[in-house]
This record gives C-alpha cells, structure tokens and sequence, in this order.
C-alpha cells in the first residue's frame, strides 16, 4: 500500500490526514512510515502517529487521531487518553474532527514531540 491509497475509502480522514501532515513535515526533518493501519512520523524515534478508528469502528470513532509521544504527561483536557507504555514516554491521543482542530495548540505539542524524539 501506498500513501495515495491510505484512507482512500475514507474522505473525511484523509482530508484530516493531509492537513496533519502538511503540519508535521514542516516542524523539521520527518521520515514518514505507513503500515496498513498508521502513518508514522519519525524523527529519530517515532513521534507521532495518524490513524482512522473509522476504518474499524465505521461512523463510531472519530475520523482521525493524533498519537503524540511526549517526555511528560499533558492534563490538557482535550486528549481523549494518556498512556504510559514505557518509563518516560507518555502517547497522548487526541480525536481529530476537523482541519480547524489542527490549531497552534495542536502545533506546539507536535512540535515538543518532535523535539523531544530527535
């Protein structure tokens, strides 16, 4: 599968997508690594993730999240779920669902993240 093949079935995401990565290949020097279900953002270690919940749970889940691995935990209330999966990284997922939720809050963690993996 190919990028332009991700989420083609899926248009709300993937204009979400395209926003997303238009944000995240701006901060810096990003490799991106796409799987049936992800894209990955790398930059050193990977950083941030971009997956459509719809694409298994239909109209259910949102039509994009934003999984962003940060050195430290964020109370910002509008992640939907903060995880620890090992000592020091906490995954910050946040509901994507639309381009305007792409803001300079949303820019200024992706950066950290960024920041933080190189």
């Amino acid at each position: 599968m190919n990028l332009e093949e991700y989420l083609v079935d899926h248009a709300d995401s993937r204009g979400l997508l395209n926003a997303l990565r238009a944000v995240i290949l701006g901060v810096g020097t990003v490799t991106e690594e796409l799987s049936k279900s992800q894209l990955a953002f790398r930059a050193g270690r990977t950083f941030a993730i971009a997956w459509a919940p719809g694409q298994y749970l239909g109209e259910r889940g949102a039509p994009l999240v934003l999984s962003l691995a940060l050195p430290e935990r964020d109370e910002n209330p509008r992640w939907k779920e903060v995880v620890e999966p090992r000592a020091g990284v906490f995954m910050h997922h946040l509901e994507l669902r639309a381009v305007d939720e792409i803001d300079d809050e949303v820019r200024a963690w992706i950066t950290r993240a960024y920041v933080a993996a190189r």
